[in-house]
Formats: structure tokens, sequence, C-alpha cells
């Protein structure tokens, strides 16, 4: 039961780090600027879910999550016709992340009703373990 708590656990830290992701693309959803303070717009950001490696003895046993989080790199930067804009090119086009908030929005409701999930199963769990202690005394 143990083992379903921990599965359930890096369940929870993986949606929580999606959630975070999201935020932070929503967030920038209009920055044509990087850290440094060169013109080039945030590029969105995705988490690539993947099982976690299986130890020695446990190869055929569940296995957690583990995540990345990726920059993508498909998705070209959507030009907008502003030409009075600081960071508009010699076209008068400001290059603007391509992030669709509508996207965004709906991979935030995911992630949270797998976050649940995740809560009840260790809800679920813990509730089976109080009853095996209660069988046993």
């Amino acid at each position: 039961m143990l083992r379903a708590i921990d599965i359930s656990t890096s369940g929870l830290v993986a949606q929580r780090q999606r959630m975070n992701t999201i935020a932070e693309n929503i967030a920038n959803i209009n920055t044509t600027r990087d850290e440094e303070g060169n013109v080039a717009p945030f590029q969105r950001r995705l988490v690539l879910f993947q099982q976690q490696e299986a130890s020695k003895g446990t190869e055929n046993r569940a296995q957690g999550v583990k995540f990345e989080v990726m920059i993508d790199q498909q998705t070209s930067p959507r030009p907008v016709h502003e030409p009075g804009h600081p960071d508009a090119n010699e076209d008068g086009m400001v290059m603007y992340p391509s992030i669709n908030p509508i996207t965004e929005y709906v991979n935030s409701i995911e992630a949270s009703r797998a976050y649940e999930a995740n809560i009840a199963a260790i809800t679920i769990s813990k509730q089976m373990a109080q009853q095996s202690l209660r069988i046993l005394e």
C-alpha cells in the first residue's frame, strides 16, 4: 500500500510542475524579450511525462512518474503589426509568443483533475491501510 502512495505522490509532484509551467506560459503571453533584454519572444514550455526507471527487482511492478520541462521548438512566434512598439522590426512587426490562453486553460483543468485523482488514490490507500490495522487488532 505504501508503494501506491509513492506512485500517487510522484503523480502529484508531476502535475504540480505542469500547473507551474502552464502558469509560466500564461504569465509570459506578451513577453517579447529574453532574460538578457534581447528581442526574442518567450517560447512555450511543455511538460513531458515518463515512467520512472524500474529499480532492481521491481521491473514487473507499477512505477511512478517522472517529468521533464521542454521548450516548444516547433511553434513559430506570432507576428503582430505594431509599428510603434519598441521591439518592432523594420516592417513594424512584433514577434509575440505563440501561446493560446484557451489551450493553456484546458491543460490546467486537465492537470487539476489529474491532481485530484492522485489525491483520491492516496486517500483510498490510506483508508485501506487503516482498515488493515483495525483487522489486526
